[in-house]
């Protein structure tokens, strides 16, 4: 009798110099996928197993003939210079001061007057543009009259020339002499149709790939790096990479009203999560939801064409992409993957609607950080595994995968192992879970102004990392992950839209500091919102 406990549910790495250990560790745990290796052949051997073959594809990177010939579409990004402070006479501010000139380049292309942004932060007005101009050599705005002792600041459009994940992976495993890859965009016209023709030319090319893994589609989260290579700002949720004139044009047609830079720099807070998003700003992340949607369903049909599925990490590239909102259900996607670092992050996948299968990448990525002499890999996989099953005992994703390099994790035969009992356990927990109800004691809401757009993650900075500043908001999150409650995140926009949101709930959560996203700020001085919460908790509400 075969065992269901002992096959499937699960994806392993591979690589070109790791067939024997493949072939070996895909009895032991069970696996039925094989992530397929950078290699430019896939193994003949691997081919033979019957295991699914999932293909890691990247839309805006690893194709620099293609970014080099056409400059001009070229991924962007908003950025903002520090405050400088005027004394009196000219005011001269330097636009790169504190970023990496491998990551950047000042836009100048484009119509600086209309895209970019001088402001005076002491009175919060824009510096009308006859007041200043752009000095191209010394790359620095001229302010000639500024208000003595006044704060100024330039947004501006820079060019992104080195793909930052791709420059993350760079500094983070110290690669020496590796080409920079330069992101291209997507959304523009050349490269929109050249996309969709070096995607069938790659379906055409790789026939034994049986899911299209998309890494992911075309927009970076915010990442920026100062001139030491350091991390000076990253926002998991970040919008302020997915710019460009051509898109803001776009934009302007569809609202109606005149796009400002500040409406994505916010003060130079980029609109972090802990931001209350303003009307301007949340009108252009649905405007950039349903394009996206829109150019996702254009690749995912060619991928089903060739009898295909399309996953998408959820990571990455991946603005515009949320997940929980209703224009990602239109997008064609089959499945979902993401990396899974405890409870939060694994319902922040499992919970996911619409798509046929979810998939957690568990920790550690079999890299030299962990796989080394005298590390501990078992100890930080036990982790991850505890950590995480909890949620999966409430709502468990469909499968779970390894990555990074095989031959690394094959070197600590006690990982081997440990593995080799997760994945049984996985199994069996699956088997006795899917399709039922687990028990809930109560039906509990979380309140802030994201809501289901950032249900489980809207306190995310850095995907799944320990941040000082909202231990106790994440605290709460993931105590909730694998708790006996029925879970649903609302927005103050759901119950403005509808009181009749809070019928039903027995708990409302409004949890984080003051004036954030989290708890609402001033939004509570809007009567309907006050006055609604108030009648919920007369009536018996938590």
């Amino acid at each position: 009798m075969n065992d269901v406990r002992k096959m499937g549910r699960v994806t392993i790495p591979t690589d070109t110099d790791a067939v024997s250990e493949t072939l070996n560790l895909l009895k032991r745990w069970g696996a039925d996928a094989i992530r397929d290796c950078d290699g430019t052949e896939f193994p003949q051997e691997l081919k033979d197993t019957g295991a699914k073959i999932y293909a890691t594809y990247y839309t805006t990177r690893k194709d620099n003939a293609w970014a080099k010939a056409n400059p001009d579409e070229t991924q962007q990004c908003y950025i903002m210079t520090p405050f400088y402070t005027a004394e009196g006479g000219a005011l001269t501010i330097p636009l790169m001061t504190g970023i990496s000139r491998e990551l950047m380049k000042v836009n100048d292309h484009d119509d600086i007057a209309r895209w970019w942004e001088v402001m005076d932060r002491t009175t919060g007005e824009p510096v009308p543009t006859a007041d200043w101009h752009y000095d191209a050599a010394s790359e620095s705005v001229v302010i000639d009259t500024p208000a003595a002792y006044h704060e100024y600041t330039v947004s501006f459009l820079a060019y992104l020339i080195w793909d930052p994940v791709h420059m993350y992976n760079s500094v983070i495993n110290d690669w020496k002499d590796v080409e920079h890859q330069i992101p291209f965009d997507v959304r523009q016209p050349k490269t929109h149709a050249y996309t969709l023709r070096r995607l069938r030319e790659y379906l055409e090319s790789h026939p034994y790939v049986n899911v299209v893994r998309f890494t992911t589609f075309f927009h970076l989260f915010t990442l920026v790096f100062d001139e030491l290579r350091r991390e000076k700002y990253v926002d998991w949720y970040g919008y302020s990479a997915s710019v460009s004139p051509y898109i803001l044009e776009q934009f302007e047609k569809e609202v109606g009203y005149k796009f400002r830079p500040e409406f994505i720099i916010d003060q130079g807070y980029y609109n972090n999560q802990y931001r209350v998003p303003t009307k301007e700003y949340k009108d252009f992340q649905a405007f950039q939801r349903r394009e996206v949607a829109g150019l996702m369903k254009e690749m995912t049909d060619i991928v089903h064409e060739y009898g295909k599925e399309a996953m998408m990490f959820l990571g990455d590239h991946w603005i515009g992409c949320e997940p929980f909102m209703p224009e990602f259900q239109k997008s064609g996607v089959d499945a979902i993957v993401g990396s899974v670092g405890n409870g939060s992050t694994l319902r922040l996948i499992s919970d996911i609607p619409g798509v046929k299968y979810t998939e957690g990448r568990f920790l550690p990525y079999f890299f030299p950080d962990t796989f080394h002499e005298g590390g501990n890999p078992v100890r930080e996989a036990k982790e991850n595994w505890v950590t995480a099953r909890r949620a999966i005992l409430r709502k468990p994703i469909d499968r779970i995968g390894y990555g990074g390099y095989l031959k690394l994790a094959c070197e600590f035969p006690e990982f081997l192992d440990y593995v080799e009992s997760v994945c049984d356990e996985f199994r069996e927990l699956y088997e006795n879970i899917k399709g039922t109800t687990p028990y809930c004691v109560k039906t509990v809401a979380v309140l802030n102004s994201w809501g289901q757009q950032r249900a489980w993650g809207c306190h995310m900075v850095h995907h799944a990392l320990y941040q000082k500043q909202n231990y106790s908001y994440a605290g709460v999150i993931e105590a909730l992950s694998g708790a006996p409650f029925d879970v649903k995140f609302i927005s103050f926009d759901d119950i403005k839209a509808d009181p009749k949101v809070l019928d039903g709930i027995d708990v409302l959560i409004n949890v984080g500091d003051g004036d954030t996203a989290h708890t609402g700020g001033k939004v509570w001085e809007d009567p309907e919102i006050s006055s609604a919460v108030k009648g919920f908790v007369h009536r018996g509400g938590g």
